[in-house]
């Protein structure tokens, strides 16, 4: 079992570690297959880092991740905590409309939105990368499946203590939740940091730019492809996300394991 599992490993980790090989290479090296750290790394670094900014729009990434993390998060907690603790009228046909809206993914409204923010002034700006993302179905209908889960007497403990719903999310609700908290930053955060299409559309020039389209400047730095910036490109933008699934691993495991359990 263990030398089955070994051999699992080394063939998902066999791209990975060639990728690494190959940012240190030149074409000429790349083309011989040698399998041999090459003499180039410095020379690639400078043109990732300084000829094409890649510093920049990894920068304009961990913004607009960050930030649409944060916001789906705690909008999804809040539309969580009014589908399950309030009541208010249609509260059953709002909740249906919001799982319609899983089944249409951003590229079928892509046209419309892209009119709605250029409309609204926000092209090439924080605000066209962030806002449009804000709200999410699927989080909103798993912390409300979370919340299903957790003991009524809890609320009307909160209640009969004189807290206010705010207070009873923040202190109660939230504490319990970490763990589902954890697994949807996880992925909110590598969906966000992956987008290519949608920056690709609203986002003018450079200065706004972000990383996955920024990878894109690297295919041809000079009159050919360019094989070894173009991994180590690839190597220094996947960082980021890997970082933040290690930071997460416990609570993101955990989220899942419970989602599986019940």
């Amino acid at each position: 079992m263990h030398l089955g599992l070994l051999l699992a490993c080394l063939v998902l980790g066999f791209p990975v570690l060639y990728a690494v090989i190959v940012s240190t290479q030149n074409n000429a090296e790349v083309f011989r297959y040698q399998f041999t750290f090459g003499s180039s790394f410095g020379f690639n670094w400078r043109q990732v880092m300084v000829s094409r900014h890649l510093g920049s729009y990894m920068l304009n990434s961990t913004i607009m991740a960050v930030a649409i993390t944060v916001g789906k998060t705690i909008l999804s907690l809040l539309a969580g905590l009014a589908f399950v603790y309030f009541r208010f009228p249609g509260k059953w046909l709002v909740f249906g409309f919001v799982l319609i809206t899983l089944m249409m993914p951003t590229e079928i409204l892509i046209i419309a939105l892209l009119r709605f923010v250029t409309g609204l002034g926000w092209g090439s700006t924080y605000y066209a990368l962030i806002v449009p993302f804000l709200a999410s179905a699927t989080a909103t209908f798993l912390f409300r499946q979370h919340f299903s889960n957790i003991p009524s007497e809890l609320s009307e403990a909160a209640q009969l203590d004189g807290a206010n719903p705010l207070q009873f999310l923040t202190q109660v609700l939230i504490p319990l939740s970490w763990n589902a908290i954890g697994a949807q930053a996880v992925i909110h955060f590598v969906y966000a940091w992956n987008m290519y299409l949608w920056p690709r559309l609203i986002i003018q020039g450079q200065e706004k730019q972000v990383v996955q389209v920024g990878l894109q400047s690297l295919l041809n730095l000079d009159s050919s492809a360019s094989y070894g910036p173009m991994m180590l490109g690839a190597i220094i933008a996947s960082i980021p996300p890997v970082v933040v699934f290690m930071a997460l691993q416990k609570p993101f495991m955990s989220g899942f394991a419970l989602a599986r359990d019940k």
